[in-house]
């Protein structure tokens, strides 16, 4: 579905992800693991095409992506909802989410996610009318997931979706990402809770220095005694 090839992108002036290459298979959740630093938002930001790499190639669903615009690549079916969540604050909950849907037609076609969202995350429907800039950490985080999947997309990344939110949410969130795994959407997710990450995943990627470090089933992963001692404090 996914497949990245000695990808190389830079940030800031400097080498962020060098020689990483991975796969994302259709119906599964793939993590990306690592440090501050590692490179992991900005492999997902060269896959969405918020960053330009200076080498290597990425196909999705056998298109080269790295031929597109971010609105392009938006339209293949690849959504990324990003560290900080990037909301429009003034905006209702409503809009927010109709804004995710840009890429469908008014009408059916494009509020058919909202039942599935507002299951998901049912505060989004007793807040339709609130500013997003009023919602709690969690609240917003649910917001930005849902304007995602208003674009009803086939892959998902998810950068940090636990960053900023209290921890009796995590659980909340990571479920959420099961579910839509479950209803057929690939998720490739980086996130700061390696442990509750390993959990819900079905393989994963270690990045150290931008480079792919260790990979393999979230089980086999979890039981690298490198993993252990860096991310799961045993």
């Amino acid at each position: 579905m996914l497949t990245v090839t000695d990808l190389q992108a830079s940030y800031r002036g400097l080498v962020a992800i060098q020689g990483i290459s991975i796969a994302v298979g259709a119906g599964e959740i793939v993590a990306v693991v690592g440090s501050n630093g590692a490179g992991k938002s900005t492999l997902l930001k060269s896959i969405a095409g918020w960053v330009k790499p200076d080498s290597g190639g990425v196909s999705f669903l056998g298109q080269d992506l790295l031929s597109l615009p971010a609105h392009g690549i938006s339209r293949t079916g690849v959504a990324l909802v990003p560290e900080g969540r990037r909301l429009f604050p003034r905006l209702s909950v409503r809009d927010n989410l109709m804004l995710g849907g840009y890429t469908k037609k008014k009408g059916p076609e494009r509020d058919a996610p909202l039942e599935f969202i507002f299951s998901l995350f049912p505060r989004l429907a007793e807040r339709l009318d609130q500013r997003a800039e009023t919602l709690s950490g969690g609240e917003q985080q649910m917001l930005a997931i849902g304007r995602a999947l208003m674009g009803q997309p086939k892959l998902l990344m998810l950068d940090e979706p636990s960053q900023g939110i209290m921890p009796k949410l995590v659980d909340e969130l990571l479920e959420a990402v099961r579910k839509i795994r479950d209803r057929g959407t690939t998720v490739l997710l980086v996130e700061q809770r390696v442990a509750e990450c390993l959990d819900v995943a079905d393989r994963a990627y270690v990045l150290q220095t931008g480079r792919v470090a260790l990979s393999g089933t979230s089980t086999e992963i979890a039981a690298d005694d490198g993993v252990r001692r860096a991310y799961l404090g045993i």
